[in-house]
């Protein structure tokens, strides 16, 4: 898979798009401390959705160093796609990744043709843990993945290998992804977002509470709401084929 240079810092991106196809192209931002293995493989090999899925800077293949806002991973979004020459892309978000598809319907909304939205919402808060992990990266990792997983035994292997993951990941980076989300706040600006948008939140989710979800749902003004039962945070892992659904039935009738 490529590394690609932009007018940002260089990105590594997973390409699963079918040019034979014509589809346009969804572009899957993973959350704060995450990579693109965030998603499911059923999500982005899903046909319908034509899938770029990168890593953000300075997360998982990609060089550089992280952002501490929305808006500056968000330009970083914008400089892949001018890179990969997409003028438009459905854009699908998880947790962080969430706020900064938002945050691309708002300040460049030609260039977003859609909305998914999974287990985010219009304001992210961090818990002070998290905002000083570089200070205890171990009690922040297990903060996260309690978030993540829940106490379900089911998901202990996922459990094993986000800790791995948590605990190689620059503490710098995490610190800066949760004072990211912790500013973010795009309450009051939901209204000028027209695209569709397809809202998935998790009846389990102590991250982002389905109420956020419900919340997005109802101030969105195109938007339509998909409710995960007995899922935790990373629902897109967790159950991964009903997710993968929801997505390809609202994309399918996106573009037809």
């Amino acid at each position: 898979m490529p590394l690609i240079e932009t007018t940002n810092d260089p990105i590594w991106y997973a390409d699963h798009r079918d040019r034979t196809t014509h589809l346009p192209v969804t572009l899957f931002i993973h959350g704060a401390g995450g990579s693109h293995l965030d998603w499911s493989a059923e999500l982005r090999r899903l046909p319908e959705a034509n899938a770029i899925v990168p890593d953000l800077p300075g997360h998982g293949k990609s060089p550089g160093t992280g952002r501490q806002s929305i808006s500056a991973y968000a330009s970083d979004m914008i400089a892949l796609l001018d890179a990969l020459k997409i003028d438009r892309a459905f854009i699908a978000g998880h947790s962080m990744g969430g706020a900064i598809a938002l945050m691309l319907a708002l300040n460049y909304p030609d260039r977003v043709r859609g909305l998914i939205l999974i287990g985010t919402g219009a304001k992210l808060a961090a818990h002070p843990i998290l905002l000083n992990a570089s200070a205890d990266k171990e009690k922040a990792v297990e903060m996260i993945l309690n978030g993540y997983w829940g106490t379900s035994p089911e998901y202990d292997q996922l459990r094993r290998l986000s800790r791995k993951h948590l605990l190689e990941f620059d503490a710098n980076v995490m610190q800066g992804d949760y004072i990211a989300c912790n500013t973010f706040d795009v309450r009051d600006q939901l209204g000028r977002i027209t695209q569709p948008a397809l809202v998935i939140g998790a009846t389990d989710d102590a991250m982002t509470p389905l109420k956020f979800s419900t919340y997005l749902h109802d101030n969105l003004p195109n938007a339509e709401l998909v409710t995960v039962q007995g899922a935790n945070h990373m629902m897109a892992l967790q159950q991964p084929q009903f997710v993968a659904d929801a997505v390809r039935t609202w994309l399918l009738r996106q573009q037809g």
